[in-house]
């Protein structure tokens, strides 16, 4: 083709020939050669065979499965419920990925395609149409489903270095493709300008990773169904009993087994020289004498020369008297007129077969806890507790507690801190600003001693201003609510001066009115 001034000199037909011949060595330099191609379909011919073989034998291994399942569902139920699972996975991916082939094919010959029998091999368009197109998205999909798949089956393989190769096998990792800059998604190398019998290649031999994945996966399902089965050469006699504590008037229970145990042949078990007659080797009688006691024996159990084998055993147990523990949660009195928490409990007895009574107030179950409420002051309350032993009721323990009085509350002005937090103001020798005191709506009173907290109703107040001359000048309030006479004389107030609230009455939910404590207020 000739250059520079020539090209000027050019008619339009030569302008064209020489343009087709720039796109027809471009054309040639994208061919992909037909022997290339042919291997293609070489190799897809032989990983669908391939593929069919391993799904023939991945159905013989869930066969089997099921087989032991229905043998033994109790031993071999958790299994089979795994190897189902996958089994469906895997069928459910490999169906997938033949509908996205068969969706090349298409995109490649037209309706009705064969993907096992392609006629335009060299379609550079069918797999990235199919498989890239951004509204559909099929690559990406492709690739999470397969993280997904493979996520899930490395948890059914139990060997590290199978494992580590399944995971290799099905992996999706980025990487850079010459030509590009940085890393490229697995979908877009997987798809992009590949031609379509290379791009069903590559779908069929990621269907064989998976049947072979599936296949690894199923074996060691089958593995594990005996792997939790004991193998002993060892016999040794055992008591397994139900508590090493029982409560005088209860039932002591221990199972006596030999390890290994053949159970078409039970052993005869003897107890402090009587012979068991429990078939099961339950051990259990009435516990009436307190304190700590021994008993042994031997289990004989028959060899299989016709020979007996006597295999000692030797044990313990304590018997205590019944007892309860109750304490309450916040002291060692209960309170008039509040909800006071209780803790009952019954050493070895569950808190369902556990019951409770008081002689004064009423007493009532709150979760695993109790609250006991009580109104009359200086009296005494008892709380009585029963529990369910063997089936039938006994009592285990009561307490008796004195019932007070609430304590008197403190005042206090709820004011907001420089963060907008709502804190407790208690007079001198802290101080507020009056800013914070024209904001505050009125007194409260409340016990916070760190034990127990109970608000208290302010019925009234007074506070008591002084002025230039020293002469007091008293305001009432609107109950627990500072009156406007009382903001004015706040308004008044200068930077560091102070004042009194005095003659509080509080009423508590006990319903007593009460006098509480004054309280001198402090300006900044």
């Amino acid at each position: 083709m000739a250059g520079g001034n020539n090209v000027a000199r050019m008619s339009p037909r030569q302008r064209m020939i020489n343009l087709m011949y720039i796109v027809l060595t471009a054309m040639l330099a994208l061919n992909v050669s037909s022997d290339v191609l042919n291997g293609f379909s070489q190799v897809h011919e032989g990983l669908h065979r391939t593929n069919l073989n391993m799904a023939s034998r991945n159905e013989v291994q869930f066969a089997y499965l099921g087989e032991l399942y229905e043998k033994n569902p109790t031993k071999v139920g958790p299994w089979f419920k795994k190897g189902e699972e996958l089994h469906k996975r895997s069928a459910s991916l490999v169906s997938t990925i033949d509908s996205l082939k068969v969706r090349i094919a298409e995109k490649a010959d037209g309706p009705g395609a064969d993907y096992t029998a392609l006629a335009n091999l060299d379609d550079l368009e069918a797999a990235s149409v199919t498989m890239l197109n951004p509204a559909s998205m099929r690559g990406r999909k492709l690739r999470e489903s397969l993280e997904a798949y493979r996520d899930y089956i490395t948890t059914l393989i139990s060997d590290s270095a199978k494992r580590a190769a399944v995971t290799e096998m099905l992996s999706t990792r980025t990487g850079s493709v010459p030509g590009t800059v940085g890393q490229t998604p697995w979908e877009q190398k997987m798809f992009e300008n590949m031609p379509a019998i290379a791009a069903v290649t590559l779908l069929t031999k990621l269907q064989n990773d998976i049947r072979q994945a599936e296949s690894e996966a199923m074996t060691n399902l089958i593995t594990n169904v005996d792997i939790g089965d004991i193998r002993v050469n060892e016999l040794n006699a055992y008591v397994i009993p139900n508590s090493g504590t029982v409560m005088r008037g209860g039932r002591y229970s221990a199972n006596i087994v030999l390890a290994a145990i053949d159970t078409t042949q039970r052993p005869a078990i003897y107890v402090n020289g009587a012979r068991l007659q429990s078939p099961d080797g339950l051990y259990e009688f009435t516990a009436n004498a307190t304190g700590s006691h021994e008993y042994s024996g031997y289990i004989e159990v028959m060899r299989g020369d016709g020979t007996t084998d006597r295999r000692p055993f030797r044990s313990s147990y304590t018997v205590i008297e019944p007892m309860a523990t109750i304490s309450p949660t916040m002291m060692n009195v209960l309170y008039a007129g509040i909800d006071n928490p209780i803790s009952i409990s019954v050493p070895g007895v569950p808190m369902n077969s556990v019951s409770a009574s008081i002689s004064a107030g009423t007493l009532t179950r709150s979760g695993n806890s109790w609250v006991a409420h009580v109104s009359k002051v200086g009296t005494e309350a008892t709380i009585s507790v029963t529990a369910e032993l063997d089936g039938r009721r006994q009592k285990v323990g009561a307490m008796t507690f004195r019932v007070r009085k609430l304590p008197d509350p403190s005042p206090f002005i709820a004011i907001r801190d420089a963060s907008g937090n709502s804190v407790q103001y208690k007079g001198s020798p802290k101080r507020i600003s009056k800013a914070q005191l024209m904001a505050a709506s009125g007194l409260g009173a409340a016990v916070d001693d760190g034990i127990i907290n109970v608000t208290y109703t302010v019925v009234s107040f007074s506070t008591v201003f002084y002025d230039s001359m020293g002469n007091a000048i008293p305001e009432v309030s609107n109950g627990a609510s500072f009156s406007d006479r009382q903001k004015e004389q706040f308004k008044r107030l200068k930077a560091g001066k102070s004042f009194f609230i005095s003659n509080v009455k509080a009423k508590g939910p006990d319903g007593i009115t009460r006098d509480i404590s004054p309280m001198e207020v402090a300006l900044n």
